[in-house]
């Protein structure tokens, strides 16, 4: 037998005991599996209802304004408390609206406003444009009131734009047609990236218009009639337009509401984008958006000749692996978006109203976070906004973890009143997925999701979101594949 050296017993004791303590350090690892992501504090919410929220953050505060004279504020975006509702002189933000907006009213013989939008002046003041409309014409008046405080009193600066005026001189001099003219409603003023002030606005008719704004009065300047076209005509059900920057991509991006706001009117929001503001958008398909008019040919509201344009990012679903009716369990009719992005850009944040499957036409407020694909298009978080950080990144589980059962809402391009259901799927270690639909999955640098289905590719972003119905959090991906699909994906709990 080899007579062996005290070092070399030592050192062999050595090896032996950190062989050991390595293999029981990877045992106890595997055992435990994967550190999972930090905690994330359960929500609490309080509900508001305000339709076609528009936003505006003062003083770290968040106020949304909407139709019939709505308001509401909240410093976290979870707790909403309600400032105004309903056109009657007892409305706070006018001392008396009745009075005071009483040539709207007349012009457009109507008793009420719709969607409102609120902004900053430059000299420190808020300017609301407000607009009211008849409701079965396109007969309306659009103005601009002005307050020291975001919550008013307004008082009246006077109506700038109408439409609707038949057989007479329209804004552009020529004789109003309401299949070439905008329905003068659904304001949205902001500022470009150049620091030049606009307006974009429409509904159904004409379609959607962009004006250029005197930053001062806050009116359009002279010249321009309805401004450019951007995108609708022959009465085609698209409306609600917000047009949004964003600075890491370079592009604008039009959010647009199609088809009709009731609870079976199929309203869904889709998006175009552009390097300029002008236009032309186009969507993934690299159809343009100044094409996507309904057929005059048709009856009226003919949806099937606008659903080939615009990416749709959110329609009605629900979802269908837990027993849940109304607002926890999926979305109907949700539309009339607005944004909001911090300087940074970090956190951009999607403002709209929703109807929910099985109540009818109860509608509240919701936020969602938004997000940007590799490819540069945005997609909505599929869960509300309950908390959870920007950075996903810290939040996501390991890779092994995002294996499992997912429900799949698959938002399609339909217009319709059909609440399309979750189907479930499974994926798979190997990046495999199986179960009602079939494909492959990635996760990739970050936390970017690829989602390959038919063949085609979907591009997003693996997020963390609270599954109010389940009362729990849980792993999702949103994608959008460039057949202008928009794929939600949350896993079971």
């Amino acid at each position: 037998m080899a007579t062996l050296s005290r070092r070399t017993l030592f050192t062999g004791a050595a090896t032996l005991t950190t062989a050991a303590g390595a293999t029981a350090l990877w045992a106890s690892r595997a055992a435990a599996g994967p550190p999972g992501p930090a905690p994330l504090p359960d929500p609490t919410f309080t509900e508001v209802s305000v339709h076609d929220p528009s936003v505006i953050v003062t003083d770290g505060r968040f106020h949304v304004f909407g139709s019939h004279l709505a308001a509401a504020r909240s410093d976290d975006l979870l707790h909403w408390e309600s400032v105004a509702d309903l056109v009657t002189p007892q409305n706070p933000l006018f001392e008396d609206v009745t009075e005071e907006l009483a040539e709207a009213f007349a012009w457009a013989n109507s008793d009420t406003l719709w969607a409102a939008d609120v902004s900053r002046t430059p000299d420190g003041r808020f300017r609301m444009y407000y607009c009211a409309c008849e409701g079965s014409s396109p007969r309306s008046a659009m103005g601009t009131a002005i307050a020291d405080e975001v919550e008013g009193p307004y008082r009246d600066e006077g109506i700038f734009l109408r439409s609707g005026m038949w057989d007479e001189p329209s804004e552009d001099g020529t004789l109003y047609d309401a299949q070439v003219h905008p329905n003068a409603i659904d304001p949205h003023a902001f500022v470009d990236a150049e620091g030049r002030h606009r307006l974009v606005y429409g509904s159904y008719s004409g379609g959607i218009f962009l004006l250029d704004l005197d930053p001062m009065t806050g009116h359009p300047l002279p010249g321009q009639g309805y401004g450019i076209h951007l995108t609708g005509g022959n009465h085609a059900r698209i409306e609600a337009p917000y047009i949004l920057h964003s600075r890491r991509t370079g592009c604008y991006y039009l959010l647009l509401t199609f088809g009709g706001l009731d609870a079976s009117g199929g309203y869904n929001v889709r998006v175009g984008r552009s390097r300029t503001v002008e236009g032309p958008y186009l969507d993934p398909m690299g159809n343009d958006l100044r094409e996507a008019k309904a057929d005059p040919g048709l009856p009226l509201f003919d949806d099937a000749s606008i659903e080939p344009y615009g990416a749709k990012l959110l329609g009605n679903h629900r979802f269908t692996d837990l027993e849940a009716e109304g607002p926890g369990a999926g979305y109907v009719s949700p539309g009339h978006v607005s944004a909001w992005a911090d300087p940074e850009g970090a956190d951009v944040f999607l403002f709209l109203h929703s109807r929910f499957p099985d109540t009818g036409e109860l509608h509240q407020v919701r936020v969602h976070r938004l997000h940007f694909s590799h490819d540069g298009w945005p997609v909505i978080a599929p869960h509300r906004y309950a908390g959870e950080p920007a950075d996903q990144r810290a939040a996501l589980p390991h890779r092994s973890q995002l294996e499992g059962d997912w429900q799949l809402v698959d938002h399609g391009r339909r217009i319709s009143a059909e609440v399309v259901d979750s189907q479930r799927i499974r994926l798979h270690r190997n990046g495999t997925i199986s179960g009602a639909r079939t494909g492959r999955w990635r996760l990739e640098a970050g936390h970017r999701a690829a989602v390959v289905l038919d063949g085609v590719t979907y591009r997003g972003v693996f997020t963390r979101g609270w599954r109010e119905s389940a009362g729990a959090w849980t792993t999702t991906f949103t994608v959008l594949g460039p057949d202008g699909r928009s794929l939600w994906g949350t896993q079971e709990v």
